[in-house]
């Protein structure tokens, strides 16, 4: 009954944790692309085929529903995948969705036209790679209007909570908010595009300020995953064991995703 968690090194970690609490006999098996990472400074066809190759790889794990933990997949390559890729008899699921139904006050499945919505002024921090797809404005057009979105490129966090540097990462948050600060002097809201930004989700808070409020996807595709597989339950795969698999050095990954999460954490070869 395994689901399959996919990200392009320890950011999928959040989602992963807060899917565990929420669905605490679900196995999950996560596959972190650390060999790669990041994926925000690459093409999207290359984005693709490295997403897809973890697909393969997790499905080999007896999973038969993978949850893209990784925004700038589910930017990139969701789509392709879905129409032209997946096979009938499996599912992959984006994280932008359950963030943006949060933020416009919809319910899951809710495909009434688009409307006002009380916030109107959203700062969006995320990849190089997801602020040039424009995939957070397309899927919030579909759903609310009069809503005006400032993105950030947030060049080089991804890399320095990969390399482990708590400090340069708390560097880049403040500089990356205090660029789209002056281009948005007063967000009413902020959407942390990027599963790694959790991590640094007190940084982004300290530089917004208190009276902006900041959204994290990891809690909100937790529901939306429990909730898809109350509707969905032929989606659990055959795998029952859970495990951490990455592509880069076990020992060194784990090293890094044991000092984030706070939590001993073994990565194997995937």
């Amino acid at each position: 009954m395994a689901v399959g968690v996919f990200d392009s090194g320890l950011g999928g970690l959040t989602v992963h944790k807060a899917i565990a609490a929420r669905l605490p006999d679900l196995p999950l098996v996560y596959y972190g692309d650390n060999a790669h990472t990041p994926y925000g400074t690459r093409t999207p066809d290359d984005i693709f085929d490295l997403t897809t190759a973890g697909v393969e790889r997790l499905w080999e794990e007896g999973v038969d529903l993978v949850i893209l933990a990784c925004n700038t997949a589910s930017a990139a390559a969701l789509r392709r995948i879905q129409e032209k890729w997946l096979p009938k008899d499996k599912r992959v699921l984006g994280v932008f969705v359950p963030m943006i139904e949060a933020l416009t006050e919809r319910q899951w499945g809710d495909n009434s036209p688009p409307r006002e919505v009380s916030v109107k002024h959203v700062a969006l921090f995320a990849t190089p790679a997801t602020v040039a797809s424009r995939a957070f404005q397309r899927e919030l057009a579909f759903r609310a209007v009069g809503v005006d979105v400032e993105a950030q490129p947030c060049g080089g966090v991804v890399d320095a909570i990969e390399q482990g540097d708590e400090i340069l990462a708390e560097a880049l948050v403040t500089s990356h908010v205090e660029a789209l600060l002056r281009r948005m002097p007063h967000p009413e809201a902020a959407i942390l595009g990027c599963t790694h930004y959790p991590l640094m989700q007190d940084a982004f808070q300290r530089a917004l300020g208190d009276h902006v409020k900041v959204y994290s996807q990891a809690g909100l595709v937790a529901d939306s995953l429990a909730d898809y597989l109350t509707r969905r339950p032929e989606m659990l795969g055959s795998g029952s064991v859970s495990k951490f698999l990455t592509t880069g050095d076990p020992v060194r990954v784990s090293g890094k995703a044991t000092q984030f999460l706070r939590n001993p954490i073994r990565f194997e070869s995937a």
